[in-house]
């Protein structure tokens, strides 16, 4: 295949993972990977690299649209990537000592259990029937997000382990170079009862310096190849900014369901090529 041609399919494979990304908290990566090594047989090291830098420009675009529409979580957000971080250096040293089968079996198994996650979702209580969690009450975490029927307040619940959840999301990061965004999702939406589209949003403000640490140690170890990170990079900014715009006028059930279909179907991919060594 020519250059110019794989480029602009990686340009265009990596628009749309922006896209799904921007709209579920994701950061791409978790499609960019699969892409990647299954679509265009790329080393899933290399791969990895490559998500990384496409997560921090992703974080870098939609997220800053989020937090200008205050859709974001920020005090939040800040305070759960000092565990992203320190997990995401955590797992970026354990990617070398084991295979690329086992890194795209696990990659396989995460995204099938999010999938789960998201299809038993509970039903979201206003913060008009919510008891506040004393916790989260004294950080100042308790927020709000833009709706078309104005404001819609929450509580945040159950601090300590969302920041465990969220320090295995930052080890992911560096394992395989998603940015964590499918259990900072998970863990948020879940565990810590805050709105789907909140949940989104603030994952995408956290997931560039989840992603940062573990680019670092990626790049230090020679996979990050500029010829293969440049079309992801500027396609995934493409699809997050088109999806920061989309965002306000989705509905949250069809987030839902597109979050899970996409995670399940590229779960069983990864799954299956990873016993078989295709990857």
């Amino acid at each position: 295949m020519a250059v110019t041609m794989f480029s602009t399919l990686i340009f265009a494979g990596s628009m749309i993972a922006g896209l799904l990304g921007a709209l579920t908290g994701l950061g791409g990566g978790v499609v960019i990977v699969p892409l990647l090594t299954l679509g265009f047989g790329v080393n899933i090291r290399y791969a990895i690299g490559a998500s990384l830098v496409s997560v921090i420009a992703t974080s870098s675009g939609a997220a800053a649209a989020y937090v200008r529409e205050g859709f974001s979580n920020i005090r939040l957000g800040m305070f759960l990537e000092m565990a992203t971080t320190l997990g995401a250096f955590l797992g970026a040293g354990v990617a070398a000592l084991i295979s690329t089968r086992a890194i795209a079996i696990i990659f396989g198994l995460v995204l099938l259990y999010s999938a789960y996650l998201s299809f038993r979702h509970p039903a979201f209580v206003s913060s008009a029937e919510e008891v506040p969690d004393s916790f989260a009450d004294s950080l100042r975490l308790d927020s709000s997000y833009p709706s078309l029927k104005g404001p819609v307040s929450y509580h945040v619940h159950h601090i300590p382990g969302g920041f465990s959840l969220c320090f295995l999301a930052g080890g992911l990061s560096g394992l395989l170079g998603i940015g964590g965004g499918a259990v900072k999702v998970m863990a948020m939406d879940q565990y810590m009862h805050i709105p789907f589209k909140a949940s989104a949003t603030t994952s995408n403000f956290m997931i560039g310096v989840t992603a940062a640490a573990s680019a670092g140690v990626y790049l230090s170890r020679g996979y990050i190849d500029p010829g293969l990170t440049m079309p992801v990079m500027l396609g995934v900014v493409a699809g997050a900014f088109l999806g920061s715009k989309v965002l306000t006028f989705s509905r949250t059930a069809l987030l839902r369901i597109l979050f899970a279909l996409t995670i399940t179907v590229l779960g069983f991919e990864m799954i299956y090529n990873g016993i078989l060594g295709n990857i």
